[in-house]
C-alpha cells in the first residue's frame, strides 16, 4: 500500500481526507505562500498546492503527497487569512451581502507523476450587523482561515447558500481529491 502523506497541519483537511477512508500522515511545509504580482487566485492556489507537494517529496521521495490551498475573491482581488481583527471586519464588509468565490487548488504527486486542478465553489454571505462581526470575532473562529470565516463552525449560519463545493469550501474538495489519488495511483 502506498504511503500518503497531507502535505499541510489543517485539522480541517485531516478530517476531511479522513473521510475517504485513507490512512496517511501529515507534514506541513514551510513555504512562501506571497502573492505574486498580478497572480490571479486561480493560478496562486495552484501554485501553492504544488509547491507545498513538491517541498514534501523531497523528505518523503517514496510517498504520494496531497497538498492543498484554498483562497478567497472577491472582485478579483485575493482575500486570504485576517492578519487582525480590523482586518477580518474589513474583510466581513467587502463580503456581507455578496457572493464571493473560493478557491482550491490541490495537488497530489509522486517523483514521477503531478496531477492538480483548481476548484471553484460560490458562496453567499448574509448582510453582517456590527454587533454580529463582534461576536463572531470574540469566538476566535475567524483567525487563520480565509475570508476570516469557518462555514463548518460558527460561521455556517451566515452562508444562506453555496454553489458547488461544500468540501472545497472547508479547505478540500474531496470528491476531485479522490480522483486525482485514483489517476495517479492508476499510473504509478
Amino acid at each position: 500500500m502506498a504511503h500518503i502523506i497531507l502535505a499541510s497541519s489543517s485539522p480541517r483537511r485531516k478530517e476531511l481526507l479522513k473521510q475517504l477512508g485513507l490512512v496517511f500522515e501529515t507534514f506541513s511545509p514551510d513555504v512562501d505562500e506571497s502573492v505574486l504580482v498580478g497572480e490571479s487566485v486561480e493560478i496562486y492556489v495552484e501554485r501553492l498546492a504544488r509547491l507545498k507537494a513538491e517541498t514534501v517529496l523531497q523528505s518523503y521521495p517514496d510517498a504520494i503527497v496531497i497538498a492543498a490551498d484554498t483562497s478567497l475573491s472577491f472582485d478579483g482581488q485575493i482575500i486570504g487569512k485576517p492578519e487582525s481583527k480590523q482586518h477580518a471586519f474589513d474583510i466581513w464588509r467587502q463580503l456581507s451581502g455578496q457572493w464571493h468565490d473560493v478557491f482550491s487548488g490541490v495537488c497530489v504527486a509522486t517523483t514521477t507523476e503531478r496531477r492538480s486542478i483548481v476548484v471553484q465553489t460560490q458562496v453567499q454571505m448574509m448582510q453582517l450587523s456590527p454587533i454580529e462581526m463582534e461576536k463572531y470575532w470574540a469566538t476566535g473562529e475567524p483567525v487563520g482561515k480565509a475570508g476570516a470565516y469557518a462555514i463548518q463552525g460558527i460561521a455556517g449560519q451566515f452562508i444562506p447558500q453555496i454553489r458547488g463545493s461544500y468540501s472545497n469550501v472547508v479547505g478540500l474538495p474531496l470528491y476531485e481529491t479522490a480522483q486525482l489519488l485514483e489517476s495517479v495511483k492508476a499510473s504509478s
